[in-house]
């Protein structure tokens, strides 16, 4: 199940004219039946409210005050979460005869057109508040509280991940809630600026509306609703055309031969999940992945991680974890995994998350004997990553699971062929290749289409190397740079940005000034550093022609500086 929660506005969108339908609220009931949770984000205060709508007891949670106050039905405890705006405000606003004037215990509310009186006191008092409008209501709340920071204090409590959620709404100060949310919804009534940015527009208002979206919900978990925004880079075909990668729903072998950078392309894939908030967990038999920026390692050679451990920190869904099981032996492995994996599957089925689980060496983990039975194995098992060196040597359940093969290294097309034999379809025509670092081919199976090469984009610990390698490392001679003149009598080579600075310094100026008027140095940035940035900052030099040598130096030894740190 991918949505576990179900969030709604109140006015306009589950209520019409103050007041929820009995079908409506009937169609509540039966989505908390389904396992899923409610959550209900208005702009009203709570005590009003409560006065309209008695029950409080379908959510879970209830943000109100447009997410300045958090309610729990279950122990009616509130939580504030911004603070009032000051006394001397409220009475500014009176004495200018502001009506209607409501102040809740944050949130303090008029109508349209007293948004211009509310503006002037702001600045006159220099206050750091800002104004949400709600159709025609204006609603004024310290800076950064919103709906959407509401939401997301409901979800910490509750240990679920935006990413697991479907947010429904129709006006104005609804748009922060719905971008946090993985699938937003507008009601057929909502304003047209909210329909343009949602991901699906109901055919029927206000609570009718609603009633499509819990249907849809519990008949197909909303699969008929496509979600590209949220796709993930993987890189780039010799087309120039992006090739992206759906962040559910699909399982992937990553194979190839050893050394062949298997970890670095899934640290690429992994860093940009993690940008985008999905949660993940690394199985590393190996100790492949010792530092993860985005997740903490738990155990190494000296130390065995716990399951109890490793799911306390997945509860959090914006935490990442590393499992290192360098300190169990070898042959004992397995049975670790075959302890925790269905822990995890519990968690995910309870939450939604991991959104990705990573099993590094899976020839050995889930090996070509493993018998299904010893472990309890989801028919729809989702969000996996399968690293292996050896397609044939891994469980044909496991792969038979697979969506997606990206084959790496030597021979990438025998990895195809040797994935397809051992599950008795034909192999895809590919001829032989050996594929250079970063390389990769992507063949999706399923769906019948021809492989295809790629150029995957590299996790900001390779990119960091290779900033580490320009600067200071050891370019190869057709890499490098050569100070020549303009009669080809010297022969000073740069092999790195360092040595290019220092030469740089000390040719003579005809030296410098005969390449700079060529534009040889953005030309070397641009083809062999395969630094835009710098080779477009170094051209906007190269075409000034007032500048002396020495200016021209300084501003290009600056720009070298700025992006790359240079030894001493």
């Amino acid at each position: 199940m991918r949505y576990h929660a179900l969030v709604c506005d109140y006015d306009g969108t589950l209520a019409w004219d103050g007041r929820v339908s009995e079908e409506t609220l009937a169609a509540l009931d039966h989505l908390r039946s389904s396992g899923r949770k409610l959550i209900l984000v208005t702009g009203r205060e709570l005590d009003d409210l409560s006065r309209v709508f008695p029950h409080f007891d379908l959510f879970e949670r209830i943000v109100a005050e447009n997410g300045a106050l958090l309610y729990r039905p279950t122990t009616r405890e509130v939580k504030i979460l911004g603070r009032r705006p000051p006394e001397e405000f409220i009475q500014a606003l009176r004495e200018r005869n502001v009506p209607p004037l409501s102040v809740g215990q944050v949130i303090i509310a008029t109508r349209h057109p007293y948004e211009t009186v509310v503006l002037q006191v702001i600045r006159d008092l220099g206050l750091e508040l800002h104004v949400i409008f709600n159709k025609g209501a204006v609603m004024v709340l310290p800076s950064g509280v919103n709906k959407a920071t509401g939401l997301q204090a409901a979800l910490d409590e509750l240990g679920l991940s935006s990413h697991n959620i479907v947010g429904v709404g129709d006006a104005e100060n609804d748009h922060a809630f719905l971008d946090l949310c993985e699938c937003s919804v507008a009601v057929a009534n909502a304003l047209p600026a909210v329909k343009e940015h949602v991901d699906w527009v109901t055919y029927n208002a206000n609570g009718a509306g609603v009633i499509e979206v819990i249907n849809a919900l519990i008949t197909s978990d909303l699969r008929e609703i496509p979600l590209n925004r949220h796709n993930i880079l993987l890189g780039t075909r010799e087309t120039g055309e992006e090739v992206y990668l759906a962040p559910y729903g699909v399982n992937i072998l990553l194979a190839g031969s050893s050394g062949s950078g298997k970890s670095t392309l899934a640290t690429g894939i992994l860093e940009r999940l993690a940008a985008q908030n999905y949660q993940f967990c690394i199985i590393d038999p190996e100790g492949d992945y010792p530092t993860f920026e985005d997740a903490v390692v738990l155990g190494d050679q000296h130390r065995i991680p716990r399951i109890t451990e490793i799911l306390d920190l997945l509860e959090n869904p914006n935490q990442n974890v590393v499992v290192n099981l360098l300190g169990i032996s070898l042959e004992d492995r397995p049975a670790f995994f075959e302890g925790l994996f269905p822990r995890l599957q519990e968690l995910r089925a309870q939450t939604g998350h991991p959104h990705w689980i990573v099993v590094d060496e899976t020839h050995h983990l889930l090996p070509s004997s493993w018998n299904p039975a010893a472990l309890t194995f989801p028919q729809e098992l989702h969000g996996m990553v399968y690293i292996t060196v050896h397609p044939d040597h891994v469980s044909r359940t496991i792969l038979s699971s697979v969506d997606v093969i990206i084959a790496i290294g030597t021979s990438p097309e025998q990895t195809l062929r040797t994935f397809s034999e051992t599950l008795g379809q034909p192999p895809p025509t590919v001829a032989p290749i050996t594929l250079e670092p970063g390389e990769a081919l992507f063949w999706s199976w399923r769906t019948h289409t021809d492989p295809f090469w790629f150029r995957s984009v590299p996790p900001r610990v390779e990119r960091r190397r290779h900033i580490r390698k320009y600067a200071e490392g050891e370019l190869g001679p057709d890499k490098s740079f050569y100070f020549r003149g303009p009669e080809g009598k010297l022969n000073l080579r740069a092999q790195n940005l360092a040595l290019f600075i220092q030469l740089a310094e000390g040719v003579d100026d005809t030296t410098w000034l005969y390449h700079l008027q060529r534009g040889d140095y953005s030309r070397w940035f641009h083809e062999a550093i395969k630094d835009e940035d710098l080779a477009t900052e170094v051209s906007r030099v190269e075409e000034q022609t007032n500048l002396s040598p020495q200016e021209s130096r300084y501003l290009i030894k600056a720009a070298i500086e700025k992006r790359y740190t240079t030894p001493a």
